[in-house]
């Protein structure tokens, strides 16, 4: 009996009436002869023989008992439509054979749900919107400005700068007089040396000579470390003839030890981030603002938005101690009447300042105008300026298929057109070593059989998040701003003020919490005059985040999803030929070459996610964290983005997995190795109170990325958990 079931098994079986089978027509099916004669026929058919597969048997067609001589069956031809293998979905068609052959060519991939049950795309009409022009350059030169001729000489010859741009030819002269100014221009416009000259030229001309015993004459600060750098080493380009100004940077990660040496031998221009700034300042005693003439804010919209009032506060009470007369400047290409933060900062530290604003057709004129507290009388429009060379995209994926999409874009970017240059904006760390890992495994390695190793240097996929050492993030940004090719995974740490030379796309992958941030995040290519590209990826929920754009001045074309995904036929390592599924017993066809490459690509993602308990539970976390990230859209955009109008199954399937996980909320918070145990007891200086706005949880998101890279928690105080109807609060009460 135990033969005859495992022989039962191989047969496929015929329809028969009544409630079962009798013990005669289970012997009868089980017959090793019918058995073997049926491999037979089905040998023949694979091989191409003119011989055809006998038809199936109906109820009340007559069967030939063992040993008899078969009976002639008729033909079937080839092509024909299988009935009850596969449903609609296996019926073939001449146009529908699979690459590179007939029947023994049959796809390697397994059934998929990628294509099946999304969402419908809706048709987008383009806004008909009045895009805001700036004229960055201009024809006037540095020697007309009235500047020192060694400062005129380093501009021409460290920095390869000739003529004045329009920013630099509004502020600079302000600058030199004493006002304070508040400056919005496009991003790549130049406003770092619009503030970095004048500073310069007034610090150089101070008599006495300025010496490093004087301390800090000029305070910038910065939000994040990378812009940190990048400040710092124009600032001490400029500062090349004058080596009696000596500059310094202040940033997290760095060793405190060193800092405070380099504070006491002393710092004429100091360069910082804020909570770093903020620690020095009680914790430091060398550190001192008496001779504090300068306080540079640059970006800084989104030092505020981040939750940096507090630190900015403590800034500038040191400051205001300290007595000095200072000059105070404020920078962003976003500054908008709408932020009370921003109208606050201006009323608390500015005195009788002017703006500039370089956009043509903005309210703001060629002269500078009056700038008071009152944000309706600013002139800060909400309308952005983005550079005149770039051209935005944007794509409508479902859920299920934005991973493939990007893959495929990248594919026929690095591969069609050759080197290529590319930003990817993630919405959180998981994310970014999610997909980093995956991508450096799946496309740059043999996903398939026709990978080589020259392919590689075309898509080198590098990462930078806040989660990453100091010294391995300033390797990877230095490494992305000397290379001429690359693929950056980042979140939005490198979204603000830094100068990336030769990025040729911006692809966002996630949306942006606000219209400001997407014009900083495509504001890292097209610089300085230059050509560049963005893409914007959107599910058929999210279309509405048009409008908002359009609100703002902003529009772009529409790039086709099955355009984009036409870019697989380009890697034939994903072409998909394989063998009869005899497991399930069904030919597993996919009409388009296309959809089947897809399919194959998605069951790699699928693979490499379950390769392991380590990768499983990578996936899962950082589904997780696109999932509290997505919670963090403010309020006036909840409308776009709201965690009810996503399907967890789709969204799975975008980060590698089959299926969502249950209990996303805890169940991944015990690491891939054992997830029975409990998490490990957190610091309650990491717990953050549940009732918190939409704006506080997106900064607690993004702050450990600006962080001073100190621990804050006082060792004095002593922290205790209160539990109460189920929510955790927190009470600090003295030691």
């Amino acid at each position: 009996m135990a033969e005859e079931g495992l022989m039962l098994n191989l047969a496929v079986n015929p329809p028969v009436s009544g409630t079962g089978r009798t013990k005669v027509q289970k012997q009868f099916r089980a017959s090793a002869k019918w058995v073997k004669s049926k491999k037979a026929a089905k040998r023949k058919l694979q091989a191409g023989s003119d011989e055809g597969a006998p038809a199936k048997r109906g109820p009340a067609q007559a069967r030939t008992p063992p040993g008899a001589p078969k009976q002639p069956q008729p033909r079937r031809a080839p092509l024909s439509p299988v009935k009850g293998r596969g449903g609609a979905d296996s019926k073939r068609s001449p146009q529908d054979v699979p690459e590179g052959g007939g029947q023994g060519d049959r796809p390697l991939v397994r059934t998929s749900s990628l294509f099946r049950n999304n969402p419908d795309i809706p048709a987008v009409s383009r806004p008909d919107v009045a895009q805001l022009r700036e004229k960055v350059f201009t024809s006037d030169s540095f020697t007309d400005l009235e500047l020192h001729p060694h400062l005129v000489s380093t501009l021409n010859n460290v920095l390869n700068v000739s003529c004045v741009r329009s920013v630099q030819k509004q502020t600079i002269p302000l600058l030199l007089t004493g006002r304070d100014v508040v400056v919005r221009s496009q991003t790549g416009s130049g406003k770092t040396l619009a503030y970095g000259i004048p500073l310069v030229q007034s610090l150089q001309a101070v008599h006495p000579k300025i010496k490093r015993s004087d301390g800090p004459l000029a305070v910038l600060v910065v939000p994040t470390r990378e812009l940190a750098q990048q400040s710092f080493q124009i600032i001490q380009k400029l500062l090349k003839p004058f080596t009696w100004i000596v500059p310094g940077v202040l940033m997290g990660g760095e060793k405190r030890k060193s800092e405070k040496a380099r504070l006491r031998k002393g710092i004429n221009i100091l360069i910082s981030t804020p909570g770093r700034l903020v620690d020095h300042i009680k914790n430091t005693e060398s550190i001192a603002f008496t001779a504090v003439r300068w306080l540079i804010l640059d970006e800084a919209d989104r030092t505020l938005d981040l939750g940096f009032e507090k630190d900015l506060t403590v800034i500038l009470n040191a400051l205001n101690a300290a007595g000095a007369q200072r000059q105070n400047v404020l920078l962003s290409a976003t500054l908008t009447e709408g932020e009370p933060g921003v109208s606050r900062l201006a009323g608390i530290c500015l005195k009788e300042p002017v703006t500039v604003h370089a956009s043509e057709g903005a309210a703001q004129s060629e002269e500078a105008r009056e700038l008071t507290s009152d944000p309706s009388s600013t002139g800060l429009s909400e309308s952005f300026t983005v550079p005149e060379k770039l051209q935005q995209h944007m794509a409508i994926v479902p859920s299920k298929l934005r991973l493939v999409c990007l893959a495929a874009f990248i594919l026929g970017k690095c591969k069609g057109e050759g080197a290529q240059k590319m930003i990817v904006f993630l919405s959180s760390c998981e994310a970014v070593e999610f997909l980093q890992s995956l991508f450096s495994k799946v496309l740059c390695g043999s996903a398939g059989s026709q990978g080589t190793g020259a392919e590689r240097p075309l898509m080198d996929f590098m990462r930078l998040h806040g989660n990453m050492e100091q010294e391995e993030r300033t390797e990877v940004f230095q490494k992305f701003s000397q290379s001429k090719t690359g693929i950056l995974l980042c979140t939005d740490v490198a979204a603000r003020g830094l100068d990336l030379p030769r990025v040729t796309w911006i692809v966002q992958y996630t949306p942006p919490a606000s219209p400001a941030e997407y014009v900083h995040r495509v504001g890292r290519t097209a610089r300085i005059g230059a050509r560049g590209n963005s893409l914007l990826f959107l599910t058929p929920s999210e279309t509405a985040y048009l409008a908002v754009l359009a609100n703002h001045n902003i529009s772009m074309s529409e790039m086709k999803m099955e355009d984009i995904l036409a870019n697989l036929m380009l890697d034939d390592r994903f072409a998909g030929r394989g063998k009869w599924d005899k497991k399930k017993g069904i030919d597993i066809f996919i009409p388009r070459p296309v959809d089947r490459r897809a399919l194959v690509l998605d069951q790699a993602w699928e693979n490499r996610a379950q390769a392991s308990a380590k990768t499983e539970w990578a996936s899962g976390s950082a589904l997780q964290s696109f999932l509290r990230a997505y919670t963090t859209y403010p309020a006036g955009l909840k409308h776009v983005f709201h965690i009810r109008t996503l399907h967890l199954g789709h969204t799975a399937k975008s980060f590698g997995l089959r299926d969502a996980p249950r209990g996303l909320g805890s169940g991944l918070g015990a690491g891939p190795r054992d997830r029975t145990r409990k998490p490990p007891r957190r610091d309650p200086s990491e717990i953050t109170p549940q009732k918190l706005s939409g704006k506080e949880r997106m900064a607690n998101l993004l702050r450990s990325e600006y962080s001073s890279g100190m621990d804050t928690v006082d060792p004095k105080k002593k922290t205790k958990i209160h539990k109460k109807a189920g929510k955790l609060r927190l009470q600090n009460q003295p030691a």
